[in-house]
């Protein structure tokens, strides 16, 4: 069940309910997994992936706009705040589902399964032309969550960093064989924990606990990516440190 703190916005807890409801959605998530994990035998992508991306892009987002940054929907589209919530946690919801069909290129598989997807939830909430108009910039977002695709929209960046940020105890984004030890494997173990906070010289401040320098991995090779070719890169500073004066002990003996 998603799960997201809707605050006073009624769109955002209507797409919520209508998202918890659906069956059809629900088994995509179900595909996704099994595809990923069971099939491919890397790590999760289904309802707890979402829950993570989608809290973490309100977060952001909310940062943002109390920072004064407006959302692309205000500026181009003439809408609210409220309604570019209700777009990063429905394109947060829908931009790994397209992994049902294949993991490979699944963010342009999720484009095919989530168009209509996005009309039908979003046309319980929305008259045209918004309906239209969000379901465009919910496409872009997904499209844009590949670490090597352009970001044209401030919620693009904010889901694409946003995804970047499940990389805690091993939930990376970076696919590893399960139980096989590499640097992304290891590194994926050595992140203790990644909050959003307000910043000082910027609106965002990612703070990453690492218990092993081998997490530097993970920042530098798929957060900084991410964040370097979005829209937030001159909101969001990153500080990742090591805790504590031992570093946490990942792996044994290592054998070629």
């Amino acid at each position: 069940m998603l799960n997201v703190p809707a605050k006073h916005n009624e769109k955002l807890r209507a797409l919520v309910e209508a998202i918890n409801a659906d069956d059809e959605l629900a088994q995509l998530y179900r595909s996704a997994n099994i595809n990923a994990v069971d099939r491919a035998g890397i790590n999760d992508h289904g309802e707890v992936h979402v829950q993570i991306v989608a809290n973490a892009a309100l977060r952001l987002l909310r940062l943002l706009v109390d920072a004064g940054i407006q959302p692309s929907v205000i500026t181009d589209h003439g809408l609210v705040a409220d309604d570019a919530e209700v777009l990063v946690v429905l394109a947060s919801c829908l931009h790994d589902i397209g992994i049902a069909v294949h993991r490979d290129d699944h963010e342009r598989y999720s484009l095919i399964l989530a168009y209509s997807k996005a009309r039908q939830l979003l046309g319980q909430i929305y008259p045209e032309p918004a309906l239209t108009a969000l379901v465009c910039d919910t496409l872009h977002a997904i499209i844009a969550h590949d670490a090597d695709q352009r970001c044209l929209t401030l919620e693009a960046g904010v889901v694409k960093v946003a995804d970047a940020l499940d990389m805690t105890q091993g939930r990376s984004r970076i696919p590893f064989e399960a139980g096989s030890v590499t640097i992304h494997s290891v590194s994926a173990q050595a992140v203790s924990s990644v909050s959003i906070e307000r910043g000082d010289e910027r609106p965002v401040r990612v703070v990453i606990k690492l218990s092993n320098s081998a997490g530097i991995f993970q920042v530098d090779e798929l957060l900084k990516r991410k964040l370097s070719n979005s829209t937030l890169a001159p909101y969001v500073e990153v500080v990742a440190s090591v805790e504590g004066e031992e570093e946490r002990n990942l792996i044994g003996v290592y054998r070629l």
